[in-house]
């Protein structure tokens, strides 16, 4: 939503216009500028979120992850898969999407804008109806509206602040989930709770260090202290604690020093620090290992599942997420009809595991005794590889070298006895 926007839903909600109750000037300030109160009194918007270390690791676990695989234009004909290198649209995905990023670089930001703000938003320059750019947009200069007839409409705000209409048609929008199917739920509205938590415990513990990791309390001197006392008094205590650190505090006029907050350790900084950790990851949808967060040992006896866990149900649903908005947008109803597809080369990330890919695929052709299920043409296509044909498209017989031969069948004809 545009600023100017926001301004105007910001008076009619101060004016308590359409079914508004009204709003404060505090209140407008911050839905303006994308702050909201939380619970714990903090503000939490895509900027501050990112000043929370977690949240700054789950973005960048998912936008390294999502622009480090190759992503590609193939297309299949004939039964045989391969780079679509004299497409224009190639280039664009696999290298160079404009003059200033590469795809690496505008995959991982348009990545953070999906984690961010659950919607990412691309320019599509078209020459003679294909796209030869892709340029992003700030989700926050963008505002989307459903019209009477199921279309939608982009309204992009500019460099010098004016307000445009961009063709549906010219503009790729990317989105999380969504409900009501056009704009995606922004994840750290979503979150917003967890995070100002985890925002208030690192604020908390930050002014305990400041404070020389000592509590406050109640300092008491005998008879009443003037304004004039008070201030030197204040200051000379202050002093005393911030420069002996953890030295001892001298009292006098029968002056006592009480206590009265709790310690970091009676507080529970450290598990409170350790649960946001794991909430954050939570609502996002990342392991939370995935972003350091240290494991338990049986966690960490199946850390290679785990890591499996998460390109299987965190990765793989945004590359075909992906791969299907690219499809659709990127390519005409005509270069689908085709052949044409786009494809995150996903064998990339799991070459660390190659020994349980090797064994998976050596069962599955019929090793070890076990029936195969799977062709040898089926299994190149599982690694993005062209088929053989011939006999590497039927199923192979299974074999294992320890048993013994089959004995041969017996012959049904009786023979006759020499005479």
């Amino acid at each position: 939503m545009s600023l100017a926007s926001r301004i105007g839903d910001a008076w009619r909600a101060l004016r308590g216009g359409s079914g508004s109750k009204g709003a404060s000037w505090e209140q407008i300030w911050r839905d303006i500028y994308g702050g909201r109160p939380t619970k714990s009194g903090q503000e939490v918007s895509w900027r501050t979120a990112l000043d929370v270390s977690t949240v700054n690791a789950v973005t960048r676990v998912l936008g390294n992850g999502v622009a480090q695989p190759p992503f590609k234009l193939m297309r299949e004909s004939e039964g045989r898969r391969e780079p679509a290198k004299d497409h224009p649209l190639y280039e664009v995905l696999a290298l160079r999407p404009n003059e200033w990023q590469t795809s690496f670089q505008l995959r991982r930001q348009l990545m953070m804008h999906l984690v961010l703000c659950s919607n990412a938003f691309v320019f599509k320059n078209l020459v003679q109806g294909r796209v030869r750019e892709l340029l992003p947009l700030q989700p926050g200069w963008v505002t989307v509206e459903q019209l009477g007839d199921w279309s939608l409409r982009y309204k992009v705000r500019l460099f010098d602040k004016s307000e445009i209409e961009i063709p549906a048609a010219q503009i790729w929008h990317l989105r999380a989930a969504s409900w009501n199917g056009w704009y995606g739920l922004e994840a750290v509205k979503l979150a917003r709770e967890a995070i100002g938590l985890a925002m208030a415990s690192e604020e908390s513990q930050a002014n305990m260090h400041k404070n020389g990791v000592r509590p406050t309390g109640l300092y008491a001197v005998e008879g009443v202290l003037t304004k004039e006392q008070y201030a030197p008094l204040r200051e000379q205590v202050m002093k005393e604690q911030t420069e002996n650190g953890g030295g001892v505090l001298i009292l006098d006029r029968k002056a006592t020093f009480t206590p009265t907050t709790m310690t970091g350790v009676d507080a529970q900084h450290l598990e409170t620090r350790k649960f946001q950790i794991e909430e954050i990851c939570r609502a996002i949808g990342v392991q939370p290992i995935m972003v350091g967060h240290p494991a338990d040992l049986a966690a960490r006896a199946a850390v290679e599942q785990m890591l499996l866990a998460h390109l299987v149900h965190t990765m793989d649903p945004w590359y075909v997420d992906i791969e299907q908005s690219a499809d659709v947008n990127l390519l005409s109803s005509q270069e689908r009809a085709e052949g044409y597809y786009t494809k995150f080369t996903r064998g990339a990330l799991l070459a660390a595991d190659a020994k349980g890919r090797s064994e998976y695929f050596s069962k599955a052709l019929g090793a070890g005794g076990s029936p195969p299920w799977l062709t040898q043409d089926e299994v190149r296509e599982l690694e993005d590889r062209n088929p053989k044909g011939g006999k590497a498209g039927e199923l192979a017989e299974g074999t294992n070298p320890g048993q013994a031969p089959k004995p041969p069948e017996p012959d049904p004809q009786p023979k006759e006895d020499d005479e």
